[in-house]
């Protein structure tokens, strides 16, 4: 009898790992069903568009049923995860020469409290951030979503990336600095283009 419909609140990840490992082919969409809004966020803000994203998720999914047999219990789940995630995205933007794609309404919920001129600011603003994080080089780009959209610790990135303590922090703190320049350049922009008196 199937009960994972009841279960997938209180099942830890390692549990419903073993199920599948056992041959309980369904036991996955558990997993899907919970972290499958984290991979997607995750894979949208590092390729820019939903399109691309939907594919890495997908991707990324069957990658991890595929190398269950692989996966460390050491490590929670959902690095892992990230891992797998983020080294696809990074292999479609070796192969996409790391091309700007504009933003897609989709980028936030909205909350529906906006006026219809603050959803407008909001929205532009949205883009401007998101096409600025899209002109960082692909190694930066990662540690910045992982730290400050995934909420990471230090060490979840050390162990996603592979990537020593001091590399971690000293490329956060570059990809900060070169995401505050583009911005900064980018409302220069702004400001260059702006009709006299409009606000």
């Amino acid at each position: 009898m199937h009960i994972w419909g009841g279960m997938n609140l209180i099942a830890s990840d390692i549990e419903i790992v073993n199920q599948c490992l056992a041959g309980d082919v369904n036991a996955f969409e558990v997993l899907i069903e919970r972290y499958k809004r984290a991979i997607y966020n995750t894979a949208f803000r590092m390729m820019g568009n939903k399109e691309e994203a939907e594919d890495v998720s997908q991707e990324a999914f069957i990658r991890m049923y595929n190398s269950l047999a692989k996966y460390n219990p050491e490590y929670k789940f959902i690095t892992w995860a990230l891992k797998v995630t983020t080294n696809l995205c990074l292999d479609s933007l070796r192969k996409r020469k790391a091309e700007t794609i504009p933003i897609d309404d989709g980028f936030e919920i909205k909350d529906g409290k906006d006026t219809p001129e603050e959803e407008y600011i909001r929205k532009e603003n949205q883009k401007l951030v998101q096409d600025a994080i899209m002109k960082l080089p692909d190694k930066y780009r990662e540690f910045l979503i992982l730290f400050h959209h995934r909420n990471l610790s230090y060490q979840e990135i050390m162990d996603i990336t592979g990537e020593s303590l001091t590399i971690v922090k000293n490329r956060l703190y570059r990809a900060r600095q070169m995401l505050k320049e583009e911005l900064i350049s980018r409302g220069k922009e702004r400001e260059k283009y702006a009709v006299p008196g409009n606000k």
